[in-house]
């Protein structure tokens, strides 16, 4: 009887389970989700009056007939593209999407993909001071207006970075609008601010409605980040600016002379590709002439990520593209945004620092990081009981990271907690602490994180410390003694040596979507950074944080990107003829490899030198770039023809070809042939016992120094290798004049890892330089 029971229970189980199985698979079928929807304009039939109602036409022969996946007749299509990209985005179910693939004219399809923000002194530390620049980077700037295009979580228009005064006219050529909505209007735009949108329908068809209670649906700034990009990148300078007494100078932006269009693309809960890509594709049409990303997502094939194909778009339009390179470092191969028309930019500290100091009961002093000032301050005279609630084990504990709710107030209540860093933000560990009773926190780097020392606004008493220290630190804690210690605070200090340093989160190379194509391009300030920020929220950026400031000091790639975008826009005001190739090109060969002591630039995760994987080109150089001699250009074509040596089929080909009818004429031999400014040599072995052949790559250098110029090369001696440059000497007559060279890797010795090394053009005045990297890839098993 009892087995009769329970076979009928399995019974019921099992046919319970199917029926819900079939709902959700029935409910899968026709979820609508959104994707991005790339069209050939140029077969739209002379019968359609318009893209729009070709578009419409396409998507409504796609749709599925049943009355349950579509009865209502809600609209599907929630942008139109035009410029940078061509077609639509719209929400389709799945089975819709494969049916619309086949469709005449439809060149590929993307699903709307997540991205994630990659979250004073700068100027100074580049050289752009006045009384270091006085008759280039210090005038206002001449030749055109330069309009940035800044994609972020909006702007914060009661700046004072983005003030006007005396700034002349918007420029003629600026198609763009200021949209209204919660809390801006259009008097919010003026004449350095001149453009605001908001993108937020692909948001929406993910996420949910925006709660405007919560967050402004305008293109004002909640969040703070785009507001310290903006300005960073084209900031009016802004005397005593400082966060919380800290940093107190002058901020201004890389370009103060720069125009500002704001587009915001990032909300609560994220960023969406269909977002992004409208904002492109406007900015474009607006009149950009730069575009600055400080976002990303993972790393897909060229014609799969449709940011990489809208950034294609942009620069067949002559726009300049900065991303930033990711905050996945130091792992390797860890880089975003690596197409090679988007320059791509890691993180650098600063010779600024903020020193802080945890005192031992055992008399010893640790150095560390804040950026703490507060109500709570603990006495220097008295030592506060120590507790770690983790221990010498290699298991993770979330105790150890101060995780919500991992907290007992009966054991950390009046002690400084140690808390190890990983899976919160390093603020919100401290408020963890804080509410629990604690009066103060140590914050610990990780194997991760090496000795790289990041600041943070807490909101209690807490100090940062290296991973080395923090692990004699904890053995402190652990011996069983009565482990004490005291916190002080040492303001802000300048004349850091080494600086700049490789930040240990900037994202690394190598690029293994193309070795051919070095990655990151350049080091840019990511370290710490002062600038604008939004009084919507506190400087932790913690729900919890009431205190409300003008100035925020951020750290991560985000920052690094929008300086080098702001340099571009005053190369882009001095050489208006520059397209973004040759931009990138003397961004690139005038940046430096050895820091203030003259070494090579160290790598912050491990004391060490750091590698082209790390630094790219090196540590940009304003003053140098403005007069790099020579240059590598890119036309578009160009860069078609090296994702014509990708392995692409025709139809995946067209995602890039289409707008301007491109074909393939194999003009580059290998993909290293791109007149790329770094140089990857690729050898490749068949066997254990056979050599590689000799790699052969080409490059054409422009001349945009004195029109009679004599170049002489130099290059660094390589192990596994030979190098031979023909010709060694280039004879230059007449200003733009184009000479080529080649460049022979012939093997000798096999190494087990990368060798990095340089190539250097000479002429007495100006030093081109470009890295060189050799691998040898392993033959098959």
């Amino acid at each position: 009887m009892a087995k009769t029971i329970m076979e009928k229970m399995g019974y019921f189980l099992t046919s319970y389970l199917l029926v819900l199985t079939m709902m959700f698979s029935a409910n899968a079928e026709f979820a609508k989700k959104t994707y991005l929807i790339q069209m050939d304009k140029a077969v739209m039939p002379k019968a359609f009056t318009n893209h729009l109602e070709w578009y419409s036409s396409k998507l409504k022969s796609a749709l599925s007939t049943s009355p349950k996946a579509d009865a209502d007749s809600e609209k599907r299509i929630i942008y139109t593209y035009q410029n940078a990209f061509h077609g639509v985005a719209a929400k389709l179910t799945e089975g819709e999407a494969k049916k619309l693939e086949a469709e005449e004219g439809v060149v590929a399809i993307f699903p709307d993909t997540k991205y994630e923000l990659h979250t004073t002194r700068s100027p100074s530390f580049l050289g752009l001071q006045s009384e270091k620049a006085p008759n280039m980077w210090s005038e206002k700037l001449s030749g055109r207006d330069v309009i940035v295009g800044v994609l972020d979580t909006g702007i914060w228009p009661e700046s004072e970075s983005f003030k006007d005064v005396s700034m002349g006219p918007v420029p003629a050529h600026w198609k763009g609008a200021c949209e209204i909505g919660t809390g801006f209007r259009k008097s919010h735009c003026n004449k350095k601010v001149v453009g605001a949108r908001v993108f937020y329908h692909g948001y929406e068809a993910a996420i949910g409605r925006i709660n405007e209670q919560k967050e402004y649906k305008s293109p004002r700034d909640q969040d703070g980040h785009g507001t310290h990009t903006a300005a960073t990148v084209g900031g009016s300078p802004v005397l005593g600016a400082n966060l919380l007494g800290y940093a107190n100078g002058t901020a201004r932006g890389m370009a103060p002379g720069a125009r500002i269009a704001a587009y915001k693309v990032c909300w609560t809960g994220g960023c969406f590709s269909s977002d992004i890509v409208s904002a492109i594709d406007k900015a474009v049409a607006d009149g950009v002439d730069i575009l600055s990303i400080s976002l990303g997502g993972g790393v897909s094939s060229y014609y799969r990520d449709s940011l990489s194909v809208a950034a294609f778009g942009a620069m067949e339009k002559g726009v300049f593209v900065s991303c930033s390179a990711g905050n996945a470092g130091p792992d390797p191969a860890s880089l975003t945004n690596v197409s090679p028309w988007i320059t791509t930019v890691g993180a650098s500290t600063m010779d600024r620092d903020f020193p802080a100091e945890v005192k031992l009961g055992n008399g010893k002093i640790v150095t560390g990081a804040s950026l703490y000032k507060g109500q709570s301050v603990l006495s220097i005279e008295k030592q506060y009981p120590l507790v770690y609630l983790g221990s010498n084990s290699s298991r993770v504990d979330p105790r150890s990271m101060c995780l919500e709710g991992t907290m007992d107030p009966k054991v950390v209540s009046g002690k400084i907690v140690i808390c190890d860093r990983g899976l919160s933000p390093r603020v919100q560990k401290g408020n963890v602490v804080r509410s629990a009773g604690g009066v103060g926190m140590i914050l610990t780097n990780t194997e991760a994180n090496g000795e790289e020392l990041v600041a943070d606004c807490h909101l209690l008493p807490a100090v940062a410390i290296g991973e080395k220290e923090g692990k004699d630190l904890k053995s402190y804690v652990l011996s069983g003694k009565s482990a004490t210690a005291t916190l002080a605070f040492k303001g802000t200090k300048l004349g850091i040596r080494p600086s700049p340093v490789v930040a240990a989160f900037s994202s690394r190379g190598p690029n293994f979507l193309s070795l051919e194509i070095l990655k990151p391009d350049l080091l840019a300030p990511g370290v710490n950074i002062l600038a604008a920020w939004s009084e919507a929220i506190g400087p932790s950026g913690l729900k919890v944080d009431n205190r409300r400031e003008k100035f925020n000091i951020l750290s991560g790639t985000s920052m690094s990107c929008p300086h080098v975008s702001g340099v571009a826009a005053f190369l882009k005001a001095r050489h208006p003829e520059w397209s973004p190739a040759a931009i990138k090109s003397a961004l690139m060969t005038t940046a430096y490899v050895l820091d203030n002591t003259k070494k090579t630039l160290t790598d912050a995760s491990t004391a060490k030198p750091s590698s082209p994987y790390d630094h790219g080109s090196g540590h940009i150089d304003p003053i140098r770039a403005l007069d790099p001699g020579l240059v590598y250009d890119i036309e578009p074509q160009d860069y078609f023809e090296f994702l014509c040596t990708q392995n692409m089929t025709p139809t995946q080909l067209q995602v890039f070809a289409k707008y301007s009818n491109r074909s393939c004429k194999h003009s580059l031999a290998s993909p290293g042939d791109l007149n790329y400014p770094a140089i990857s040599s690729i050898f490749t072995q068949k066997t254990a016992t056979s050599f590689s052949r000799p790699v052969i790559v080409h490059r054409t250098v422009t001349n945009v120094g004195p029109a009679d110029s004599k170049y002489q090369v130099v290059i660094s001696p390589f192990e596994g290798a030979s190098v031979k440059v023909e010709p060694e000497t280039l004879n230059f007559t007449k200003e733009h004049q184009k000479l080529s060279y080649k460049i022979t890797f012939t093997p000798r010795v096999r190494q087990t890892s990368p060798e990095f090394g340089s190539l250097v053009w000479k002429d007495g005045l100006h030093t081109v330089r470009s890295p060189i990297v050799i691998t040898w890839l392993a033959p098959p098993m």
